[in-house]
C-alpha cells in the first residue's frame, strides 16, 4: 500500500514541477531569443541609415553618383559577415540585390519560411520576429528584416539571417540550472512524501498485524500507543477495546463450557451408577440397556472432550527444544499394544532424531489422538505408518494409515467441532478429538493438513517449527493464549506403558 501511495504522490508532484518548470524554460528560452532578435533589429537599423544614405546619393538629379556610400555599405556588410558569421544584404523592393555579404547570397523568398519577415519590411514594418528557436532545431536560422524608408516610401530592405547554435547552445545552458532544480525539488519532495506516506501507514501495519494475529488465534494481540493522524490513533484505541470485549465474551464462553462440563459430570456419574443399579434387575442380555450404557458412556465422553477442550484453549504452551523423533518413537511404543490387539501393524518411520521448536505435553497429546483416530479406522491387518523427516525450517510428522478414508467433501470438513463421517458414526468418539489437536498444535506455530493416502486411506501431516520465532514474534508469543490439552482424544489416551 505504501508503495502505490508513494507512486501517485509521485505522480502528482512531478505534475506539479513540470507545471511549473516548462513554463520557466520557456520564459528563458524566450527571452533568450527576444534579446538576440533585438542586437539583429539594432544592426538592421544601422545597416538601413546606410543604405537610405546610399540609395539617396546615387539617384540625386543631373549628378554622377558616388561610390564611395554604396562601397562603404558593401565593406560593413562582409565584415559584419565575416566577424559574426552573420548573412547581411540590403535589398529592393523586387528582390535585387544592393549589397550583399555574401557575395551570391539571395533575398528569402516571399513562399518560403522566412518570406513573412521580408513582407512585412515591404509594408513599413519591422518584422515580428521569427518564431521560438528551441535547443533541438539543428538547421534553423534567425532572419529579421527591417525596411529602408525615404520620403514615406519604403525603398529597400535589410534582412540578416543569424545561425541559431550559439542562441541554442545558449538556451540548453539556461535549462540546466533549472533541471538541476527541479531534480533536486523532486528528490525532496520524494523523500518528504517518503515520510508522510510511513507515519500515515505506521499505524496502519501495527493495525493489520493486531489483526491477523487475532485471526489466528492470539486474542490478546493489541495495538500499542504510537503516532499517526489522530484518526488512526482513535482507531486504534476502538480495535483495542473490540479486541478486550471480544477476548472476554471467548473467555465466558470457555469458562461456561469448563464449569457446565465440569457441573454435569458428577449428575451423570451418578445416573450412571443408578442404571448400573437397574440392571441388575433386568434379564442378562437385555438390548436396551445395553443400549441406554452406551448413550450414557458417549455422553460422558462428549463432556470431557468439551472440559479438555476448553482447557486447552486456556492454559499457556510451555515451547522448548524438543526431540520431536524420540517423542514420536515413545508415543507409538504406548500404541503398539492396542494396534496389536486390533491387528493393525503400527510403525515408524524417518529419521531417528530430528528437534523441533514445541510443547512435548501438547504435541504428544496431539499424536496421541491423531494415532488413536488412525487406528480406529483402520481395518484389521492393516498398517498404520508414522513418518518423521525434517523439511527445511519445519519438522514434518506425517501419519498414513491403510483404511478407506475418506472423499473429497468429507476431507474439506474433517476437524470441524462435532462433525464425523457418516459412515462412522457407530464408532466410538464425540467429534471433538481432531479439533482439540488444532488447538494444541497452533498454540506453539504448528499446522496440521489432511490428505488422501494411496492406494487409499488417509494422511495426517503436522508440521512444526525447527527453531524458536524471532525475538519481535517470541515476544507476542509471550501473549498468546496457547492451548494446552490434558491427553484426551476421541478415545481415552493410554498411559505412557499400556497393558494387553
Amino acid at each position: 500500500m505504501r508503495s502505490r501511495l508513494l507512486l501517485l504522490l509521485t505522480v502528482l508532484l512531478a505534475t506539479v514541477l513540470l507545471a511549473l518548470g516548462v513554463p520557466l524554460a520557456t520564459s528563458q528560452a524566450s527571452t533568450e531569443q527576444q534579446r538576440v532578435v533585438v542586437d539583429r533589429i539594432d544592426d538592421t537599423a544601422r545597416f538601413a541609415s546606410l543604405a537610405q544614405f546610399a540609395a539617396g546619393q546615387s539617384t540625386v538629379p543631373g549628378r554622377a553618383a558616388p561610390a564611395d556610400p554604396l562601397s562603404t555599405l558593401q565593406d560593413e556588410l562582409r565584415r559584419y559577415h565575416e566577424v559574426y558569421g552573420i548573412k547581411a544584404g540590403v535589398f529592393q523592393r523586387d528582390g535585387e540585390p544592393m549589397a550583399v555579404a555574401p557575395d551570391g547570397w539571395t533575398a528569402p523568398r516571399a513562399d518560403g519560411d522566412d518570406g513573412d519577415a521580408f513582407a512585412e519590411a515591404l509594408a513599413g514594418r519591422r518584422s515580428r520576429g521569427p518564431g521560438q528557436v528551441w535547443p533541438w532545431d539543428g538547421d534553423r536560422t534567425l532572419v529579421v528584416a527591417s525596411p529602408v524608408i525615404r520620403d514615406g516610401d519604403v525603398i529597400a530592405v535589410v534582412v540578416t539571417e543569424s545561425p541559431t547554435g550559439p542562441l541554442r547552445s545558449r538556451i540548453l545552458a539556461g535549462w540546466l540550472p533549472i533541471g538541476y532544480g527541479l531534480a533536486a525539488a523532486m528528490l525532496l519532495a520524494v523523500a518528504a512524501a517518503y515520510q508522510l506516506t510511513g507515519w500515515i501507514l505506521r499505524p496502519v501495519r501495527v493495525l493489520d498485524r493486531a489483526t491477523h494475529e487475532i485471526a489466528t488465534g492470539r486474542m490478546t494481540a493489541r495495538v500499542a500507543p504510537g503516532g499517526g493522524p489522530p484518526e488512526l490513533k482513535r482507531l486504534a484505541r476502538s480495535f483495542n477495546e473490540m479486541a478486550d470485549h471480544v477476548e472476554d465474551i471467548l473467555e465466558q464462553q470457555r469458562a461456561f463450557v469448563a464449569d457446565a462440563s465440569h457441573q454435569l459430570r458428577n449428575p451423570l456419574a451418578a445416573l450412571l451408577l443408578r442404571i448400573e443399579l437397574l440392571g441388575l434387575d433386568l434379564p442378562e442380555g437385555s438390548a436396551e440397556f445395553a443400549s441406554v450404557q452406551a448413550e450414557g458412556k458417549r455422553l460422558a465422553r462428549v463432556l470431557d472432550d468439551l472440559l479438555d477442550l476448553a482447557l486447552a484453549e486456556h492454559h499457556a504452551a510451555d515451547l522448548r527444544v524438543t526431540d520431536v523423533a524420540a517423542l514420536v518413537a515413545e508415543r507409538i511404543g504406548s500404541w503398539r499394544p492396542v494396534a496389536g490387539r486390533g491387528g493393525v501393524v503400527l510403525r515408524q518411520d524417518g529419521a531417528g532424531a530430528v528437534t523441533g521448536w514445541a510443547d512435548p505435553v501438547a504435541l504428544s497429546s496431539a499424536l496421541d489422538a491423531v494415532i488413536d483416530n488412525a487406528l480406529k479406522f483402520t481395518p484389521f491387518g492393516g498398517e498404520v505408518t508414522v513418518t518423521v523427516t525434517p523439511d527445511g525450517d519445519r519438522v514434518a510428522i506425517e501419519t498414513a494409515d491403510t483404511g478407506r478414508g475418506l472423499d473429497d467433501e468429507e476431507l474439506e470438513r474433517i476437524g470441524d467441532r462435532f462433525w464425523r463421517a457418516g459412515r462412522h458414526q457407530n464408532v466410538s468418539g464425540s467429534g471433538l478429538g481432531l479439533s482439540i489437536v488444532h488447538t494444541l498444535l497452533a498454540a506453539g506455530g504448528a499446522t496440521i493438513r489432511y490428505a488422501h493416502n494411496e492406494p487409499h486411506g488417509l494422511r495426517v501431516l503436522i508440521s512444526v517449527p525447527r527453531h524458536a520465532p524471532e525475538p519481535q514474534e517470541a515476544e507476542t508469543g509471550t501473549s498468546r493464549r496457547v492451548r494446552i490439552s490434558n491427553g484426551r482424544s476421541d478415545t481415552a489416551t493410554p498411559p505412557s506403558s499400556p497393558t494387553g
